[in-house]
């Protein structure tokens, strides 16, 4: 059985809550934030699986809040490429060190926070045929999943221009998430990762991300989003340098 200090477990609680109830207010932000705080306290190729397990609950938690305005034929296309690109990019990141891997997820923090078109490739996503547009991005987010472990701020543009209302937004994107994170927990369980370990650690971050989920879908229509979007740029600038600064310091 995995052992953690308190103050680790409060923390990542803590985190676990606040990120929940971020990303339910702004619809993304969330993911990346926690996991680049595990990432503070747990190797890669751990805090990842853990990570998936806790955001499988925040955005099952949402999209069944929001499950009168889910986009089905959206989540469908999303989800068909998933899991075999999931086991792809397993081998893509078995093949990275620990301390690359995190250089990897903290330089990909900082470019999805601040040149998030240079992820878009110089293509327009919103002028894509949808269908096709969201085949594709499931395919590139399963091939990400494990290396990078928050593709959120990817795939947030490809929801744009589609008409959809700001809760058909957050609730079909949190569908999507939901079910990346499912392939990439069946990926890593056919890769042997003990889930039953983490189980403490786990319980005491779950029921915090339910009610962070909870708390934020009832302040979604009071809180301004420019101020939590300024707040969540500041916060992940700050803990992907630390990142890059983790990983330097370990090559070095």
């Amino acid at each position: 059985m995995a052992e953690f200090a308190a103050a680790e477990v409060v923390v990542l609680a803590c985190a676990a809550f606040a990120t929940a109830m971020l990303s339910a207010i702004v619809g993304m932000a969330g993911g990346m934030t926690l996991l680049a705080v595990m990432l503070l306290f747990l190797d890669p190729m751990l805090a990842i699986p853990l990570h998936g397990v806790i955001q499988l609950v925040s955005n099952g938690s949402r999209t069944a809040i929001q499950r009168r305005h889910l986009r089905w034929e959206i989540i469908g296309r999303y989800g068909v490429l998933l899991l075999p690109m999931g086991f792809v990019g397993l081998e893509l990141a078995q093949r990275l060190s620990p301390a690359g891997m995190k250089g990897l997820i903290g330089a990909f923090v900082l470019v999805a926070t601040w040149l998030p078109g240079l992820l878009l490739l110089g293509q327009h996503p919103e002028r894509s045929d949808p269908g096709r547009r969201f085949l594709l991005l499931g395919g590139v987010v399963g091939l990400l999943n494990i290396a990078v472990g928050a593709t959120g701020p990817l795939i947030a543009p490809f929801f744009l221009n589609l008409g959809l209302s700001r809760f058909a937004l957050i609730g079909t994107k949190a569908a999507c998430q939901a079910l990346g994170h499912l392939a990439k927990l069946i990926v890593f369980g056919f890769a042997g990762f003990a889930f039953g370990e983490y189980l403490p650690l786990l319980l005491a971050m779950t029921p915090l991300v339910v009610l962070g989920t909870w708390v934020g879908s009832r302040l979604l229509q009071y809180v301004s989003e420019l101020w939590f979007t300024r707040l969540y740029k500041a916060i992940l600038s700050v803990i992907a340098l630390r990142l890059l600064y983790l990983a330097l310091a370990s090559a070095a």
